[in-house]
């Protein structure tokens, strides 16, 4: 079956949930996992977003930017090495990964190179509109990666 489960979270309500469904099949099937986090200026909870055709930013705002998003990436950081401390503590082998840039491609990539049998990940359940125009993560996933994917609905 499986024996490399991929786990992609975010900091969205729904990753709690994902996490308990991946270390579940986990546990069942004796796997090894794979906490991955992908930090985007794009999602939902990031604490800087550009406006894309602001012609300057002061030096003062972009040191805000710096610090607030060195804060974000400790609090992910901190987050995911909860969740694999948890795994640790139901004896399931797993590891962590968290990266800057854009999730579904960095997702696939790294699924392909750890050599994941399967991709659990989350989706919030937009709607189709916004998923036209924002994307879908999960969407990227499903149609693009080389292994199966599970998907936790919110």
């Amino acid at each position: 079956m499986y024996s490399k489960i991929l786990v992609a979270v975010d900091n969205s309500a729904i990753a709690e949930q994902v996490i308990e469904v991946a270390l579940t099949l986990c546990k069942a099937i004796e796997g090894k996992l794979m906490l991955v986090n992908v930090l985007s200026q794009n999602a939902e909870d990031s604490p800087i977003s550009f406006a894309p055709y602001a012609s300057s930013y002061s030096i003062d705002l972009i040191e805000k930017f710096k610090s607030d998003w060195k804060q974000y990436q400790q609090e992910s950081l901190q987050k995911l090495e909860a969740w694999t401390q948890k795994a640790k503590d139901m004896n399931i082998q797993a590891e962590l990964r968290q990266e800057n840039g854009n999730p579904g491609p960095i997702i696939c990539r790294l699924a392909k190179e750890w050599e994941a049998e399967l991709i659990v990940i989350g989706r919030r359940g937009h709607s189709m509109a916004s998923e036209i125009i924002l994307g879908s993560v999960s969407s990227y996933v499903i149609h693009r990666s080389h292994c199966s994917v599970h998907i936790v609905q919110s």
